[in-house]
Protein backbone atom coordinates (compact mmCIF):
# COMPACT_ATOMS: atom_id res chain seq x y z
CA UNK A 1 0.00 0.00 0.00
CA UNK A 2 1.44 3.38 -0.98
CA UNK A 3 2.09 6.12 1.58
CA UNK A 4 -0.82 8.21 0.22
CA UNK A 5 -3.18 5.27 0.43
CA UNK A 6 -2.14 4.68 4.02
CA UNK A 7 -2.95 8.28 4.88
CA UNK A 8 -6.34 8.13 3.15
CA UNK A 9 -7.17 4.87 4.91
CA UNK A 10 -6.26 6.36 8.29
CA UNK A 11 -8.59 9.30 7.58
CA UNK A 12 -11.40 6.96 6.49
CA UNK A 13 -11.09 8.32 2.94
CA UNK A 14 -9.61 5.27 1.29
CA UNK A 15 -11.40 3.34 -1.43
CA UNK A 16 -13.93 0.88 -0.08
CA UNK A 17 -16.72 -1.33 -1.48
CA UNK A 18 -19.44 1.15 -0.45
CA UNK A 19 -18.09 4.40 -1.84
CA UNK A 20 -14.97 3.66 -3.85
CA UNK A 21 -12.86 6.83 -4.34
CA UNK A 22 -15.79 9.17 -3.64
CA UNK A 23 -14.84 10.13 -0.04
CA UNK A 24 -11.44 11.54 -0.99
CA UNK A 25 -12.91 13.41 -3.94
CA UNK A 26 -15.71 14.94 -1.90
CA UNK A 27 -13.17 16.05 0.71
CA UNK A 28 -11.47 17.96 -2.10
CA UNK A 29 -14.76 19.56 -3.09
CA UNK A 30 -15.21 20.64 0.53
CA UNK A 31 -11.98 22.60 0.18
CA UNK A 32 -13.43 24.23 -2.93
CA UNK A 33 -16.48 25.27 -0.92
CA UNK A 34 -14.29 27.04 1.63
CA UNK A 35 -12.38 28.82 -1.14
CA UNK A 36 -15.40 30.14 -3.02
CA UNK A 37 -17.39 31.10 0.05
CA UNK A 38 -14.38 33.03 1.34
CA UNK A 39 -14.27 35.27 -1.70
CA UNK A 40 -18.05 35.50 -2.04
CA UNK A 41 -18.39 36.82 1.51
CA UNK A 42 -15.27 38.98 1.56
CA UNK A 43 -15.43 40.41 -1.96
CA UNK A 44 -18.95 39.99 -3.35
CA UNK A 45 -21.07 42.01 -0.97
CA UNK A 46 -21.35 39.65 2.00
CA UNK A 47 -23.12 36.76 0.31
CA UNK A 48 -22.48 33.02 0.23
CA UNK A 49 -22.57 31.01 -3.00
CA UNK A 50 -22.46 27.58 -1.33
CA UNK A 51 -24.04 27.88 2.12
CA UNK A 52 -27.58 29.04 1.51
CA UNK A 53 -28.50 29.29 5.19
CA UNK A 54 -26.35 32.39 5.44
CA UNK A 55 -28.09 34.09 2.52
CA UNK A 56 -31.54 33.53 3.99
CA UNK A 57 -30.33 34.99 7.29
CA UNK A 58 -28.73 37.94 5.48
CA UNK A 59 -31.99 38.67 3.70
CA UNK A 60 -33.68 38.71 7.09
CA UNK A 61 -31.05 41.15 8.36
CA UNK A 62 -31.60 43.38 5.34
CA UNK A 63 -35.37 43.26 5.74
CA UNK A 64 -34.88 44.41 9.32
CA UNK A 65 -32.84 47.40 8.19
CA UNK A 66 -29.33 46.18 8.97
CA UNK A 67 -26.75 47.85 6.67
CA UNK A 68 -23.90 46.21 4.79
CA UNK A 69 -25.72 43.34 3.08
CA UNK A 70 -26.56 42.97 -0.61
CA UNK A 71 -30.19 42.03 -1.14
CA UNK A 72 -29.67 41.60 -4.89
CA UNK A 73 -26.56 39.50 -4.32
CA UNK A 74 -28.20 37.20 -1.79
CA UNK A 75 -31.29 36.72 -3.97
CA UNK A 76 -29.15 36.00 -7.04
CA UNK A 77 -26.97 33.57 -5.08
CA UNK A 78 -30.02 31.60 -3.91
CA UNK A 79 -31.58 31.65 -7.41
CA UNK A 80 -28.36 30.53 -9.12
CA UNK A 81 -27.79 27.83 -6.53
CA UNK A 82 -31.33 26.50 -6.98
CA UNK A 83 -30.95 26.51 -10.76
CA UNK A 84 -27.68 24.61 -10.52
CA UNK A 85 -29.24 22.09 -8.14
CA UNK A 86 -32.25 21.71 -10.46
CA UNK A 87 -30.07 21.06 -13.50
CA UNK A 88 -27.92 18.66 -11.51
CA UNK A 89 -30.93 16.75 -10.23
CA UNK A 90 -32.41 16.43 -13.72
CA UNK A 91 -29.12 15.23 -15.22
CA UNK A 92 -28.72 12.55 -12.54
CA UNK A 93 -31.87 10.82 -13.73
CA UNK A 94 -30.48 10.64 -17.26
CA UNK A 95 -27.33 8.93 -15.96
CA UNK A 96 -29.34 5.99 -14.59
CA UNK A 97 -28.11 6.50 -11.03
CA UNK A 98 -24.48 5.70 -11.87
CA UNK A 99 -22.61 7.37 -8.99
CA UNK A 100 -19.33 7.64 -10.88
CA UNK A 101 -20.95 9.40 -13.81
CA UNK A 102 -22.89 11.72 -11.52
CA UNK A 103 -19.71 13.05 -9.93
CA UNK A 104 -17.74 13.05 -13.18
CA UNK A 105 -20.38 15.06 -15.04
CA UNK A 106 -20.62 17.50 -12.14
CA UNK A 107 -16.87 18.10 -12.28
CA UNK A 108 -16.93 18.49 -16.06
CA UNK A 109 -19.51 21.26 -15.74
CA UNK A 110 -18.00 22.91 -12.66
CA UNK A 111 -14.60 23.36 -14.29
CA UNK A 112 -15.80 25.66 -17.12
CA UNK A 113 -18.08 27.57 -14.74
CA UNK A 114 -15.23 28.30 -12.30
CA UNK A 115 -12.89 29.06 -15.20
CA UNK A 116 -15.42 31.55 -16.56
CA UNK A 117 -15.68 33.12 -13.10
CA UNK A 118 -11.91 33.46 -12.95
CA UNK A 119 -11.86 35.20 -16.35
CA UNK A 120 -14.64 37.54 -15.25
CA UNK A 121 -12.71 38.37 -12.07
CA UNK A 122 -9.66 39.24 -14.18
CA UNK A 123 -11.52 41.32 -16.77
CA UNK A 124 -14.14 42.85 -14.49
CA UNK A 125 -12.77 42.82 -10.94
CA UNK A 126 -15.37 42.74 -8.17
CA UNK A 127 -15.78 45.78 -5.99
CA UNK A 128 -16.20 48.26 -8.83
CA UNK A 129 -19.86 48.70 -7.92
CA UNK A 130 -22.52 46.18 -6.95
CA UNK A 131 -23.24 45.20 -10.56
CA UNK A 132 -19.66 43.98 -11.06
CA UNK A 133 -20.24 41.31 -8.40
CA UNK A 134 -23.36 39.77 -9.93
CA UNK A 135 -21.76 37.78 -12.80
CA UNK A 136 -19.42 36.07 -10.35
CA UNK A 137 -22.26 35.30 -7.95
CA UNK A 138 -24.25 33.78 -10.82
CA UNK A 139 -21.45 31.57 -12.12
CA UNK A 140 -20.28 30.39 -8.70
CA UNK A 141 -23.84 29.87 -7.45
CA UNK A 142 -24.55 27.60 -10.42
CA UNK A 143 -21.35 25.63 -9.80
CA UNK A 144 -22.07 25.13 -6.13
CA UNK A 145 -25.71 24.19 -6.73
CA UNK A 146 -24.51 21.45 -9.08
CA UNK A 147 -21.99 20.28 -6.49
CA UNK A 148 -24.57 20.12 -3.71
CA UNK A 149 -27.05 18.21 -5.85
CA UNK A 150 -24.33 15.66 -6.64
CA UNK A 151 -23.26 15.33 -3.00
CA UNK A 152 -26.88 14.79 -1.99
CA UNK A 153 -27.34 12.05 -4.58
CA UNK A 154 -24.02 10.36 -3.81
CA UNK A 155 -24.88 10.32 -0.09
CA UNK A 156 -21.38 9.60 1.20
CA UNK A 157 -21.41 9.45 4.99
CA UNK A 158 -20.29 12.68 6.72
CA UNK A 159 -19.23 14.39 3.47
CA UNK A 160 -21.87 16.80 2.22
CA UNK A 161 -19.15 19.22 0.93
CA UNK A 162 -20.93 22.30 2.38
CA UNK A 163 -23.02 21.98 5.54
CA UNK A 164 -21.07 21.38 8.76
CA UNK A 165 -23.83 21.96 11.31
CA UNK A 166 -24.88 18.31 11.42
CA UNK A 167 -21.24 17.23 11.22
CA UNK A 168 -20.44 19.17 14.39
CA UNK A 169 -23.67 17.95 15.99
CA UNK A 170 -22.68 14.36 15.26
CA UNK A 171 -19.26 14.82 16.81
CA UNK A 172 -20.80 16.13 20.02
CA UNK A 173 -23.78 13.79 20.17
CA UNK A 174 -21.66 10.70 19.55
CA UNK A 175 -18.79 11.75 21.81
CA UNK A 176 -20.01 9.49 24.62
CA UNK A 177 -21.46 6.30 23.10
CA UNK A 178 -23.82 4.13 25.10
CA UNK A 179 -22.18 1.66 27.46
CA UNK A 180 -21.03 -1.36 25.53
CA UNK A 181 -21.65 0.28 22.15
CA UNK A 182 -18.70 0.76 19.78
CA UNK A 183 -17.47 4.33 19.34
CA UNK A 184 -18.55 5.70 15.96
CA UNK A 185 -15.88 6.48 13.40
CA UNK A 186 -15.35 10.25 13.36
CA UNK A 187 -12.38 10.65 11.03
CA UNK A 188 -14.43 11.89 8.08
CA UNK A 189 -16.16 14.46 10.24
CA UNK A 190 -12.83 15.91 11.30
CA UNK A 191 -11.64 15.83 7.70
CA UNK A 192 -14.73 17.74 6.54
CA UNK A 193 -14.21 20.43 9.19
CA UNK A 194 -10.50 20.78 8.47
CA UNK A 195 -11.09 20.82 4.70
CA UNK A 196 -13.64 23.62 4.96
CA UNK A 197 -11.41 25.57 7.33
CA UNK A 198 -8.37 25.09 5.08
CA UNK A 199 -10.29 26.28 2.03
CA UNK A 200 -11.65 29.34 3.84
CA UNK A 201 -8.24 30.18 5.33
CA UNK A 202 -6.45 29.80 2.00
CA UNK A 203 -9.14 31.80 0.21
CA UNK A 204 -8.87 34.62 2.75
CA UNK A 205 -5.08 34.80 2.69
CA UNK A 206 -4.88 34.72 -1.11
CA UNK A 207 -7.77 37.16 -1.58
CA UNK A 208 -6.29 39.71 0.81
CA UNK A 209 -2.91 39.66 -0.91
CA UNK A 210 -3.63 38.89 -4.55
CA UNK A 211 -7.36 39.32 -5.19
CA UNK A 212 -10.28 37.16 -6.23
CA UNK A 213 -8.99 35.65 -9.48
CA UNK A 214 -6.04 33.82 -7.86
CA UNK A 215 -8.40 32.23 -5.32
CA UNK A 216 -10.55 30.97 -8.17
CA UNK A 217 -7.38 29.67 -9.84
CA UNK A 218 -6.69 27.57 -6.73
CA UNK A 219 -10.27 26.27 -6.73
CA UNK A 220 -9.97 25.49 -10.43
CA UNK A 221 -6.75 23.55 -9.83
CA UNK A 222 -8.48 21.38 -7.21
CA UNK A 223 -11.39 20.73 -9.58
CA UNK A 224 -9.06 19.86 -12.43
CA UNK A 225 -7.20 17.36 -10.26
CA UNK A 226 -10.50 15.75 -9.34
CA UNK A 227 -11.55 15.73 -12.99
CA UNK A 228 -8.51 13.65 -13.92
CA UNK A 229 -10.32 10.72 -12.37
CA UNK A 230 -13.44 11.49 -14.36
CA UNK A 231 -12.83 8.91 -17.10
CA UNK A 232 -12.27 6.18 -14.54
CA UNK A 233 -15.42 7.14 -12.65
CA UNK A 234 -17.48 7.32 -15.81
CA UNK A 235 -16.61 3.84 -17.00
CA UNK A 236 -16.49 2.10 -13.62
CA UNK A 237 -18.51 -1.08 -13.26
CA UNK A 238 -17.68 -1.61 -9.58
CA UNK A 239 -20.43 -2.05 -7.05
CA UNK A 240 -19.96 1.37 -5.41
CA UNK A 241 -20.62 3.09 -8.74
CA UNK A 242 -23.61 1.04 -9.81
CA UNK A 243 -25.49 0.96 -6.52
CA UNK A 244 -26.33 4.50 -5.37
CA UNK A 245 -26.88 4.97 -1.66
CA UNK A 246 -30.26 6.59 -1.08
Amino acid sequence: MSYLKRILAALDLGEDPKDGPLPAMLAGLTVVTGLVDAISYLSLGHVFVANMTGNVVFLGFSAGGAPGFSVAGSILAVAAFLLGALVGGKSHGALRAHRGRILALTLYVQVPLVFAAMVVALVWPPGEGASSDLPLILLLGLAMGLQNAAARRLNVRDLTTTVLTMTLTGLAADALPAKGAPAPRSSRRYVAIVAMFAGALTGTLVERRFGVAPVLAVALAVLLLASLAGARLWSSTESWALAPRQ
